[in-house]
């Protein structure tokens, strides 16, 4: 790692070019980069590491800053972007990981940034969570896909403590409690589970509890489907089974399916913290706050107490400024969103809360209420609070990268701690000179200005707006910013301290790409789309004028500039892309200072630049390349992008523009980059810079191309690096990243002064050529006036809200009445784009140019138009039609009829095949279409059973039931005939009963009445039969056999119904034509009444259309339309050839057309009267006279035969109309007789649907059983393995407690040893100082032993020890007992000495008395430890039973489910009397077979025979009783007798070989056996009597030769003796000659009392053994009463 920013340390190691997996530098002498500053903001994680600094990752970096300074010091990775991240400000530690595969988790402490350790893993891809504990050295790790695992680290002693996987399971956060390390908080978007750390000494386990969360609604009803809380049973369906039985799930998703009716959405935890009593409180998006029991691991919803009235007034007028502020800000205000919960912080006094809306709160709780108020107003999204490790200041971190403090204890307004970026960066750039400050912009739009020294935020310009590129000016203190709708925006800095936008210009809409200025800061190049290159006067005091632009045949991959500044040129070199042969293409053209003074002649109208006035060359190379750079020698360097390569080529020196040839690379230098990346020239030309997606930087010498320097600044995890650039002394690089938010500022570490030398001169004559300008230019600047909103007319969201119209496409125009051209484009110049400005002002001077011919040809279409009729005249509007424009608008009106067509096509071939699909679903796969007979008179209606073909799967099944029927019809045959069957006196008497009553009883034992309407029954199993689940399948399908032959027999029936109606119709028909004549004879306008058939009862009808049901005309084609007028034609010629018949005609006039008159047109015949009819009678002649009496009488004769023939005429009417009523009431009568069969047979069939139904339920019950039992089994097997793994762990367990049992038996003994042994070692101390020396022995310091105490408490009260806490307290005791130590202390009159060995023996007595303790707290963990499994056990072995309880249950619901059929019997519809009116309770009868009743009369008969003759056997037996007794008398007497001779037999004297004789049966066999035995004894004991006795005899000799050696040494020692005697008497003589028997009598005496004065300290040891015993023996008592566990 290395450490950078304001404050250095140098301690820290830095980045090697090794570890990149790059290329070394050359040689030791080449320069290093290092890092100067980081700038940057990522807000997904945030810390405190201790009261006054915070920390956060950015990109390859974690920055710290100092809240109270605000300096900011970087840690970088060396491995690249930083991934999880974690800080634990009580140690003052930080950990992370990185990215790459394999990923390592770091340690670093602070402030020293040192490695501590390194977390290694077996984790493929990444961590994504990372969480201290607040207690021990204890680190929480999770991984995201594909292992997703959850681990926990002791990062003191890198040892991974335990993990546990979670397949699929992603995490959001994760913490400890900080009352307790060994309860982890897991969070994940939809669910909150707490792992408890279980820790067995020196092994540690994961044990998952997960929280049961409320619903959305804050519902907290919870129910285990799998397991529901009993097993009901419904006395008639059977027993109820949980939704995984019934939908049929085995496996693990029986336990965890739930169904989509009983999916509840689940709340979605946002943030959570913990409590001092270790409860946890969780925000949820929904709005809730839940309270989380972690012992119950069940969450309760806190309530909010109703506000008081102050506090309403406070909400409503902050809702009321905030809404105020939105319109000021947006013009409209919003509604203010639901408050949602996204981060949380706890303390004492409360809870902190924020969300969305940019509001802190403080939540007050108790007792699940809380009242919350307001804290502070951000306006800004939190995403971030956090506490400093002394709680005295929050951080409250927003969504914009804006961090705050607020301090609770002072309650005031949150103080703004630093601004970062709310978006990623986009680019950087030095301020001219370039040695002091460097500008950056975001995409937000946000312009930053930075301390070049130690990358201090100076100021900050917010556009907002969508930036694209941004560069500084070397000629003036401004900077340009591009943007996304083309506008260049240019800021005044000459003001560090506050930046201003001075002017803006929009260009085009094309988005811009990216801006270039040449180092003399003449021009500014700007890159946009579409191959458009843009020069500006980059200037203020031109105003920043466009000059022109150029257009490319291409798309442009990147632009750089070189600056000659001896020809006074700038030459632009662009690379093109070629997409006809995927090569890119080198164009190079020149800026001349001319262009500046008289830009006019070397642009067109339009403001495109002249090919002339650039001097373009064209250059194809051969590779193709993603950035090329230009050297002032001719030598151009790219970037290859299909393989890592630098290419070098040189160009030729003419101008090459039509079919240039491919240029060849000199030289291909390898780079060890990989992705897309770009080049970048040093100011001097001296170093060219390398990027890409990898986000290594490597600075190349131009000269030689050896690697100079290289950093590992960004990475590939976060977009790599975006752009960078030199400063113009060389000295800074600013590299910005493309994802992660980073800016790096770099600085040579180490360089060659040679290069340090000409980077300066570069740099200073650069100075002396801009001196002049920037000084003229930076005054123009301070006097230009602010640009602002109201300045321009065009809004900054105008290129973004216009169309997208091409920009040099002209306005549309269209002509007045009076002949002038307006323009359509509704914006005025000033709202236009530079190119649409061109544009319009181009129109606008042709318009002026022709605006005399145009008033010409406008008079002349006006006297046009009065000479031409109106109907060839063409409106005004007509004239400005384009034929283009017209020939576009018919193509696009055919291509939508075309269209609209196509979908009607569609949508009729749609419907016609789901016409087609139904038809032959409902119609064509019916052998049995569906239809109906009505009645004529009555509304009655019978229809029949549509029926479809049974196909050949259905016929195999039902042939092979039938088959199967039969072969068991046959076996029960066979079985009748070999059994016995009832007794023939029981079948006579029962015969006649059963021949009555025989139809009745089978129909009801049947429970149908089918057999009555031609179906076979016999073939069906008996009711009572059905057991099997083989059985009642074939019931099912011999049941649908039987409906579907009802139905069939009916149909039969139906049809035969069906014509004799349209027989019937027929008839009527037919006496309908009579009618019709007699009416017509009759002249009667009667309606005569035609019945027919409906469309139920010819349903083929409705599927064919007739003429008269298409309301709309017929479309006809054209061929159609020419068939139907020459039929009509034809048929209107025939009709005019029959008009034309002259016999036809006569016939008609003549005689009515017909040549004799028939009886039934005597009604039509008419006695024309004579001609005088017309005269007066009295001019009658009597001829005339006589004719007209013959002609009365002609007519009475006819009338009278008229009358005759109109009443036959009646009466045949009378006939046939009788005869029609008659004929369809028979019918009616037929069809109604037929509606009550199909009554009957629709009875008959729900009866034998009943059955199907039933019998389908009991299959559904009994796989639903089936289902049951495999889940529980499987279940079963898991809950299994884990007592077994339970079982296990327990035995290790109790291992485990009996060794380190004998160690802490083991402790207490050298505990011991160490008190008794003390004594003995200082026993030569005189007794005044040895009492003085036990009293210190058994002192202790207070204060520590307290600490210690208290620790040791609640660690017992957690079952939680672990050895750094031994260590620990071991050092704090050792320290403590130095004070202790001090001489000071010591006794009066002791020796240094030893008090020195005193404190060695008190401090490994106060050693061993911790390892006692020590120990003592290890049994009782693993003893804790223990009981839980134990516990657990016995959780698992009840599950167990119950799983087995439920299992025994299921079998005997099956075996019920077999025996207690459901038994469907016919009832006799009636009325039934009974005594009392209560309904008798059949719950616990029993449905027994009539046949059972007639075997058990026939085995009762059986009986009583029997029993009659065991009488009569039993009164023949009592006869021999008497005869018995008498015997049995005799047989007492002896045994009388025998039981003397055993007692005589007792008291005879037995040994135990008579015992043994009296009692084998083979006696000989044994003694002889004993024998051998014993003989086989005696040789073994000879054997080693022989041995002993060898060995006695060589002990013997060893012996004597010892006698020997002793003999020879006392000879020896008696010679010594003599010698020894003779000096003794001397020394006596010599002794009495000096008489010293006063001094040895002195000397007697003192020893005397020496005797003395040990034998009193014999009795006081004696006595303080005593007392001493006592104590132990009272310590022992309080020991087992303060620690009952040990």
């Amino acid at each position: 790692m290395a450490a950078a920013g304001g404050e250095r340390h140098p301690g820290g190691p830095q980045l090697s070019a090794e570890a990149l997996g790059g290329r070394c530098c050359s040689s030791p002498e080449e320069a290093t980069l290092e890092v100067s500053w980081v700038q940057g903001f990522s807000n997904k994680n945030f810390g405190f590491i201790n009261n006054q600094t915070v920390c956060y990752p950015c990109g390859n970096y974690i920055l710290f800053l100092d809240i109270k300074t605000k300096k900011t010091t970087a840690l970088q990775c060396q491995t690249g972007q930083v991934g999880a991240f974690a800080v634990n400000p009580n140690r003052g530690v930080l950990a992370f990981s990185d990215r790459k595969l394999n990923p390592v988790i770091y340690i670093y402490c602070f402030p020293e940034l040192n490695k501590l350790t390194e977390l290694k893993g077996h984790i493929q891809l990444d961590y994504t969570l990372l969480a201290f504990s607040f207690l021990g050295p204890y680190l929480a790790s999770y991984s995201s896909f594909p292992d997703f695992v959850l681990s926990v680290w002791n990062w003191q002693e890198n040892i991974l403590l335990c993990s546990e996987s979670q397949p699929g399971v992603a995490a959001t956060s994760i913490s400890f409690n900080p009352m307790n390390w060994q309860q982890l908080c897991f969070v994940t978007e939809s669910s909150v589970t707490i792992w408890c750390i279980e820790r067995n000494y020196d092994e540690h386990c994961l044990t998952q509890n997960p929280v049961k969360l409320p619903d959305g609604r804050g519902s907290l009803n919870h129910e285990d489907l799998f397991f529901p809380y009993s097993c009901d049973e419904d006395p008639y369906h059977g027993p109820v089974m949980p939704v995984s039985a019934i939908a049929g799930l085995v496996g693990d998703k029986a336990e965890t399916f739930v169904p989509r009716t009983d999916i509840k959405p689940s709340l979605h935890p946002t943030a959570h913290c913990w409590t001092a009593t270790s409860d946890i409180y969780l925000g949820c998006k929904e709005g809730y706050i839940l309270a989380v029991d972690t012992r119950k691991c069940s969450a309760s919803i806190i309530q909010r107490k109703p506000l008081p009235e102050h506090m309403l007034k406070i909400s409503d007028m902050l809702g009321y400024i905030r809404r105020e502020a939105q319109k000021k800000k947006d013009g409209k205000p919003k509604a203010l969103q639901r408050t949602v919960v996204f981060t949380m912080a706890f303390c004492d006094e409360g809870l902190y809360t924020a969300g969305i809306e940019g509001i802190l709160y403080f939540y007050h709780i108790r007792d699940l209420q809380y009242e919350m108020k307001i804290c502070a107003d951000i306006s800004e999204p939190i995403s971030t609070l956090t506490f400093s490790p002394d709680y005295t200041t929050l951080l409250i971190v927003t969504d914009q990268g804006t961090i705050y403090t607020y301090e609770p204890a002072h309650s005031g307004e949150a103080v703004k701690l630093l601004t970062a970026f709310s978006s990623n960066l986009l680019a950087a750039d030095f301020l001219s000179p370039g040695d002091k400050y460097c500008v950056s912009v975001t995409i937000s739009g946000e312009v930053q200005v930075w301390l070049l020294e130690n990358g201090i935020c100076l100021s900050m310009l917010n556009l907002d707006i969508e930036a694209t590129a941004m560069a500084c000016c070397p000629s003036s203190n401004s900077a340009a910013v591009g943007t996304k709708g083309g506008q260049i925006y240019f800021i005044d800095i000459t003001k560090v301290e506050a930046p201003r936008v001075v002017h803006r210009i929009f260009l085009s809409k094309f988005p811009v790409l990216s801006l270039h200025y040449d180092q003399s800061g003449q021009f500014l190049i700007i890159r946009a789309m579409e191959g458009y290159i843009f020069i500006l006067d980059a200037r203020p005091s031109k105003l920043f004028q466009v000059l022109g632009y150029v257009v490319l045949a291409g798309e442009v991959l990147s632009l750089s500039v070189v600056s000659d500044f001896k020809n006074n040129l700038v030459e632009v070199i662009v690379l093109l892309s070629v997409a006809e042969n995927q090569q890119t293409r080198l164009e190079i053209f020149c800026l001349s200072s001319a262009l500046m003074e008289d830009i006019d002649k070397y642009v067109n109208d339009q403001g495109m630049l002249n090919v002339s006035a650039i001097k373009k060359e064209q250059y194809d190379l051969e590779y193709p390349l993603s950035s090329a750079v230009r050297l002032k020698d001719d030598i151009v360097y790219g970037y290859c992008t299909c393989a890592p390569f630098i290419c070098k080529y040189h160009l030729s020196k003419q101008s090459i523009l039509e079919d240039p040839p491919v240029f060849l690379s000199e030289k291909m230098i390898p780079s060890n980059q990989f992705g897309a990346g770009f080049i970048c020239l040093s100011p001097n030309s001296r170093w060219l810079a390398s990027a890409a997606k990898d986000g290594v930087l490597f600075i190349y010498d131009t000269s030689t191309m050896e690697i100079l320097a290289q950093n590992y600044c960004h990475s590939y995890e976060g977009g790599g690096i975006r752009s960078m650039v030199f400063s113009l002394d060389g000295k800074f690089i600013l590299v910005n990243g493309e994802n992660d938010g980073t800016l790096v500022c770099l600085k040579w570490k180490k360089i060659k002064e040679i290069e340090v030398k000409e980077a300066d001169f570069h740099w200073h004559s650069l100075l002396t050529i801009l001196n002049k300008s920037i000084s003229d230019e930076n005054a123009v600047l301070r006097l230009m006036a602010e640009w602002q909103l109201e300045s321009e007319s065009t809004s900054e969201s105008f290129p973004e809200e216009k169309s997208k119209k091409s920009p040099l496409e002209p306005s549309s125009a269209a002509v007045t009445e009076d002949g002038s051209f307006t323009s359509l484009h509704s914006d005025s110049a000033s709202e236009m784009t530079w190119l649409g400005q061109k544009t319009e002002k181009d129109i606008r001077e042709e318009t002026e140019r022709f605006a005399n011919q145009k008033e010409k040809l406008q008079m002349g279409i006006k006297k046009l138009r009065k000479t031409v009729p109106d109907i060839e005249k063409l409106g005004q509007q007509e004239f400005n039609l384009d034929m283009e424009e017209q020939e576009r608008a018919e193509a696009e009106a055919e291509q939508e009829v075309a269209r609209v067509r196509e979908k009607i096509e569609m949508e009729i071939l749609a419907n016609c095949y789901l016409q087609d699909v139904i038809k032959h679903e409902c119609w064509d796969s019916m052998c049995v279409k569906g239809r109906a007979v009505k009645c004529f008179h009555i509304a009655c209606e019978v229809k029949n059973y549509p029926l479809k073909k049974r196909d050949e799967e259905e016929l195999r099944t039902l042939e092979k039931v039938l088959r199967l029927r039969n072969i068991e019809a046959a076996d029960l045959k066979v079985q009748e005939k070999v059994l016995e069957t009832k007794s023939k006196t029981v079948l006579f008497k029962e015969e006649n009963t059963e021949v009555m009553a025989g139809d009745t009883a089978s129909c009801c034992l049947v429970g149908s009445l089918s057999s009555q309407y031609g179906a076979d029954t016999s073939i069906l199993y008996h009711q009572l039969d059905l057991h099997s689940r083989e059985q009642k399948i074939n019931q099912i399908v011999l049941l649908k056999d039987i409906i579907y032959k009802v139905k069939t027999a009916f149909n039969k029936e139906f049809e035969i119904v069906a014509q004799q109606k349209e027989q019937e119709i027929a008839r009527i028909k037919e006496r309908n034509l009579r009618i019709r004549e007699i009416l017509a004879q009759l002249d009667l306008q009667v309606e005569v009444w035609e019945p027919g058939l409906t469309c139920d009862e010819n349903p083929e009808q409705v599927l064919t259309v007739q003429d008269s049901e298409i309301k709309v005309e017929k479309y006809l084609t054209p061929q159609e339309r020419e068939k139907a007028e020459m039929l009509t034609r034809l048929e209107m010629e025939r009709h005019l050839a029959s008009l034309d018949n002259e016999r036809q005609r006569a016939l008609n006039d003549m005689m009515g057309g017909v040549l004799e008159v028939k009886q039934e047109d005597i009604l039509k015949i008419d006695i024309p009267p004579p001609s005088f009819i017309s005269k007066p009678e009295d001019e009658w002649t009597a001829q005339e006279k006589k004719i007209f009496r013959e002609y009365e009488e002609k007519v009475k004769e006819l009338n009278e035969e008229k009358e005759k023939y109109r009443r036959t005429l009646k009466n045949e009417l009378e006939e046939l109309e009788a005869s029609i009523q008659e004929m369809t009431q028979n019918f009616d009568k037929t069809v109604c007789k037929l509606f009550e069969r199909k009554v009957n047979l629709e009875k008959v069939i729900y009866q034998e649907e009943l059955k199907i139904v039933n019998l389908t339920y009991s299959l559904l019950l009994d796989e639903e059983l089936d289902s049951r039992e495999a889940g529980l089994r499987h279940f079963l097997v898991k809950k299994q393995k884990e007592k077994v793994k339970i079982a296990r762990t327990v035995e290790v367990t109790k291992r485990k407690i009996e060794f380190y049992t004998d160690q802490y038996d083991n402790a207490i003994a050298e505990d011991k040893n160490l008190e008794y042994g003390f004594r003995k070692e200082f026993a030569h101390v005189p007794a005044s100082l040895l009492g003085e020396l036990v009293e210190l022995y058994k002192c202790r310091p207070r204060t520590v032993m307290t600490e210690i105490y208290l620790a040791t408490a609640n660690r017992s009260k957690s079952s939680s020890v672990s050895a750094e806490d031994y260590k620990d307290a071991l050092s704090r005791l050792m320290k403590a007992m130095d004070e202790l130590d001090n001489p000071k202390h010591m006794p009066n009159g002791l020796d240094p000495s030893i008090w020195e060995k005193f404190c060695l023996a008190r401090r490994n007595k106060l050693e061993s008395e911790q390892l006692v303790k020590w120990m003592a707290l290890i049994l009782a963990e693993i003893e804790v430890f223990l009981q839980r499994r134990i516990d657990d056990n016995e959780k698992m072995s009840s599950k167990i039973e119950n799983i087995f309880k439920e299992l025994i249950w299921l079998q005997e619901e099956k075996i019920k489910l077999q025996v207690n059929l459901t038994f469907q019997f016919l009832l006799k519809q009636g009325q039934v009397e009974v005594e009392s009116t209560e309904i008798p309770d059949y719950a616990d009868a029993i449905f027994i077979k009539k046949s059972i009743i007639e075997e058990l009369n026939c085995n009762i008969m059986d009986q009583v025979e029997k029993k009659i003759a065991s009488m009569v056997e039993c009164k023949e037996f009592s006869k021999g009783i008497f005869q018995l007794e008498w015997e049995h008398k005799k047989m007492r007497m002896q045994i009388e007798d025998l039981n003397q001779k055993a007692q005589d037999i007792v008291t005879l004297p037995v040994t135990k070989d008579r015992q043994l004789f009296l009692t084998m049966l083979d006696y000989d066999s044994y003694m002889a056996h004993r024998i051998a035995v014993m003989e086989q004894t005696l040789a073994v004991m000879d054997k080693l009597h022989k041995k002993n006795m060898k060995k006695q005899q060589k002990r013997i000799k060893e012996l004597e030769k010892c006698i020997s050696l002793k003999e020879q040494a006392n000879y020896e020692l008696s010679l010594e003796l003599k010698e020894t005697l003779v000096s003794v008497s001397e020394r006596r003589h010599i002794s009495q000659a000096a008489d010293m028997q006063h001094i040895s009598e002195r000397i007697a005496k003192r020893r005397y009392q020496e005797i003395l004065k040990q034998k009193h300290l014999r009795g006081l040891i004696e006595e303080q053994e005593k007392h001493l015993d006592i104590l132990q023996a009272e310590a022992e008592r309080l020991r087992s009463k303060t620690f009952p566990t040990l």
